[in-house]
């Protein structure tokens, strides 16, 4: 039989058949619903589960979502009840937050502590298995309450763990989230060894701080966000290196420790980890309370795309899943959670702020992640190529968001015309009667008009074509030939980003950026975009500078 086989003409194909059905039956495992892990209590990696939205399906149905991507845990920007009761009986460990304006309170009396914990944690224990309570968002990051509330932020901690053991409650960690603006240089401490806490807080904030943590057996929760540090790196950190690419060939060599580096996210996690020892408590636990990639973003955004981001993701979950540690601490677990569970269409600023989900609105994936880690990287399909790895170097304009002009709010159209056109000088000049582009005299046409001015004007100190989801940026120019419609004929959604049929757009705020690009204003004022001096039809001419983000604000739900 073997003989006859082997002098059989037919071997070749049935080696070939036999490998495709090999090949099918890898796929086939790993087939039906891209995500697959998600039953009893998972052991990936956790999920930031923001609700800054409209559109996003309710807390029971955002569990079945968690689980069904194989998360092991979730952190939530409050003590919502309705998340906390969805979540009960899953197993899943879960983190609830305190806001930051009530941190004075807190501080200042054990018994407003208690009440809290009264209300927002007893009633969902045991079913809701809350591991984390967490003190504040960023809250060093935020200037404005510097006075009244960074250095609050240890004795609220200590009222309520002292609520928490006069009630018995032994397994619930305290904690607060930082960024990486933490550190002296920020999100990019070169070398990593060098890193040290900012001289504002060192001693009076991080020193007490950390010995808290340190006592309470607890976390130092960073948010760690590589890929701001690679978009404002202007090409000195390989692309490879910040996604966590295994192949990657890039590596850097602390000169201080002589630890190489095989990617970004561990030179920040073991920068923080520095930055501790130098205060005389190395030994904190690092967590990682925010990281991830955005899947889209604005036109001047670089390396916002679906591709990036799934790449991020599943690396991510597959490194994690060994347990590696850092080079300066082999072999540390440690708590980590993605960012985030949606893509959120009312968050303010740039475009990248409404695209770090793993789920659209509508509960469709925005591209396949097991975040057990247990998916080999080479069973995931095609990913769509990028392409916006390098920066878009052509005009882009700010102009009323084709949703607003559908169905126009004319008070909050003319509350952010109001705002446009009270900053700078001359943002408005020539809208004003008599002036050469206050014809057509609606109020769509004025809003494209102060939007783009005030953009133009402001945008290399941060503004943003947002305006309270009424404004979006176009690179298709607003004189070209309108369709039947009355809009310019526009470009595809947000950059690097996959439009879901039926989706339509959302957002647009003050001075914040838009996300959607479907439709610019009627063409008929359109050459009004060229007058002011010729300041709204500018080129980029290449990555828009400043220093590396720390975070991209305004996180959380």
């Amino acid at each position: 039989m073997v003989a006859s086989m082997a002098a059989s003409p037919l071997r070749p194909l049935l080696l070939l058949l036999l490998a495709a059905l090999a090949c099918h039956a890898a796929d086939a495992s790993w087939s039906g619903s891209p995500f697959r892990h998600g039953h009893g209590r998972g052991r990936g990696l956790g999920v930031n589960y923001g609700r800054v939205a409209d559109d996003i399906p309710a807390p029971r149905r955002s569990v079945q979502l968690l689980r069904a991507a194989g998360a092991g845990s979730v952190k939530i920007y409050d003590a919502n009840p309705a998340v906390l009761r969805a979540l009960a009986g899953t197993g899943m460990a879960v983190s609830i937050m305190v806001p930051n304006q009530i941190i004075p309170d807190l501080a200042a009396s054990y018994a407003a502590a208690d009440r809290w914990v009264a209300a927002n944690l007893l009633p969902y224990l045991p079913r809701t298995r809350v591991k984390y309570l967490l003190v504040g968002n960023e809250v060093l990051s935020d200037g404005s309450i510097a006075a009244s509330t960074w250095t609050r932020i240890v004795p609220a901690m200590e009222n309520l763990h002292r609520s928490l053991r006069a009630r018995r409650v032994s397994r619930v960690k305290l904690g607060t989230t930082l960024a990486m603006d933490a550190l002296v240089t920020g999100a990019f401490p070169r070398p990593p060894s060098a890193a040290a806490f900012r001289p504002d807080i060192a001693e009076q904030v991080m020193r007490p701080l950390l010995r808290f943590l340190e006592g309470t057996n607890s976390y130092y929760f960073v948010d760690a966000y590589t890929y701001f540090v690679w978009a404002g790196s202007n090409g000195t950190v390989p692309l490879d290196y910040a996604l966590l690419q295994p192949a990657t060939r890039a590596r850097y060599v602390d000169p201080g420790t002589g630890l190489t580096y095989t990617n970004l996210l561990d030179e920040m996690l073991d920068a923080v980890g520095a930055a501790m020892s130098k205060l005389g408590h190395g030994g904190v636990r690092i967590a990682i309370a925010e990281t991830g990639w955005p899947n889209g973003g604005d036109y001047d955004q670089i390396g916002a795309n679906v591709r990036n981001a799934a790449l991020y993701n599943r690396n991510l979950a597959a490194r994690m899943a060994r347990n590696p540690g850092t080079p300066a601490r082999p072999g540390a677990r440690m708590p980590v959670f993605v960012f985030s569970l949606y893509n959120e269409n009312l968050k303010p600023g740039p475009g990248t702020e409404r695209h770090w989900g793993l789920y659209y609105a509508n509960g469709t994936a925005v591209y396949p992640v097991d975040l057990t880690g247990r998916r080999p990287l080479w069973a995931y399909p095609p990913l769509p190529a990028p392409e916006n790895d390098t920066p878009y170097k052509g005009p882009i304009w700010c102009v009323l968001a084709a949703h607003a002009s559908r169905k126009l709010n004319e008070t909050a159209v003319g509350d952010a015309l109001t705002y446009a056109c009270g900053q700078g000088n001359g943002t408005c000049d020539a809208i004003q009667p008599g002036g050469e582009c206050f014809q057509p005299n609606t109020g769509a046409a004025h809003a494209s008009y102060a939007f783009n001015s005030y953009w133009q004007q402001f945008r290399k100190t941060g503004a943003t074509c947002y305006f309270n989801n009424l404004a979006e940026q176009t690179i298709k120019d607003p004189r070209a030939a309108p369709d039947r419609g009355g809009h310019a004929k526009s470009s595809s959604a947000t950059r690097g980003s996959r439009e879901i049929p039926g989706s339509g757009l959302r957002r647009g705020s003050e001075h914040n950026g838009g996300a959607n690009r479907r439709g610019v204003p009627p063409a008929q004022h359109g050459q009004c975009f060229s007058c002011h001096h010729g300041r709204l039809s500018r080129t980029i001419s290449g990555f828009p500078g400043g220093a590396p983000r720390a975070r991209s604000r305004a996180r959380g739900g």
